[in-house]
């Protein structure tokens, strides 16, 4: 395994995390296409995660 390294991880509330890039993921997480050291990791999830709101309560308050 490389030391070091994660993937931007995604599940069905768009909220973000970062998992170790080589093993697999938990159950209800998807790759969200991003992977290298952690802190890059952490970096694009600050510039596409805007809105820390799950999808759930977002779409209940666009109604």
């Amino acid at each position: 395994m490389r030391d070091g390294q994660y993937k931007v991880v995604v599940n069905d509330e768009e909220q973000y995390s970062i998992w170790f890039a080589e093993r697999p993921l938990p159950q209800g997480w998807r790759e969200a296409g991003f992977d290298g050291p952690k802190q890059s990791c952490l970096d694009h999830i600050e510039q596409i995660w805007t809105d820390m709101r799950p999808r759930s309560l977002r779409e209940a308050m666009d109604h």
